[in-house]
């Protein structure tokens, strides 16, 4: 098992959940399906993972204006991801996040790791995410 790691805290929150790891970039836009939470991105290896539920390694995301409507419509429909960890900031994406809030559809933690220490997380390995920004292996 390995040691804690903390990551910046973008929107707080604690989380739970299998890591869904990806090391290409992706746009939530055209890249995953908000009424059914997968992964439609065709250049994807993970085309066709469910992001619900899951704690949401992403190093790369592929900007669009229209990712924050697709997080949105996520939260909406109970299909978001326990958690999100960029590689980078991803302004659009939190604002999607935050006006799930702001709606009453619930939040999620969003948190920036440098994209090499998403490596170190296997994917499937259930992860908690703490509410100082620690990611650790739940056992």
């Amino acid at each position: 098992m390995r040691d804690p790691v903390q990551a910046h805290i973008v929107i707080p929150g604690t989380a739970r959940g299998p890591v869904l790891r990806l090391d290409e970039p992706l746009s939530f836009w055209g890249g995953v399906d908000p009424a059914r939470g997968i992964i439609i991105d065709a250049q994807s290896a993970q085309r066709g993972a469910s992001v619900a539920g899951t704690i949401l390694l992403l190093a790369r995301p592929r900007g669009s204006s229209s990712s924050s409507a697709v997080m949105l419509e996520l939260l909406a429909a109970g299909l978001q991801p326990a958690a999100v960890v960029l590689g980078r900031i991803d302004a659009i994406l939190g604002l999607g996040i935050i006006v799930g809030r702001e709606l009453g559809y619930g939040s999620i933690p969003l948190l920036v790791l440098p994209a090499a220490s998403h490596a170190g997380f296997a994917q499937g390995a259930h992860v908690a995410i703490d509410e100082d920004g620690f990611l650790s292996e739940d056992a």
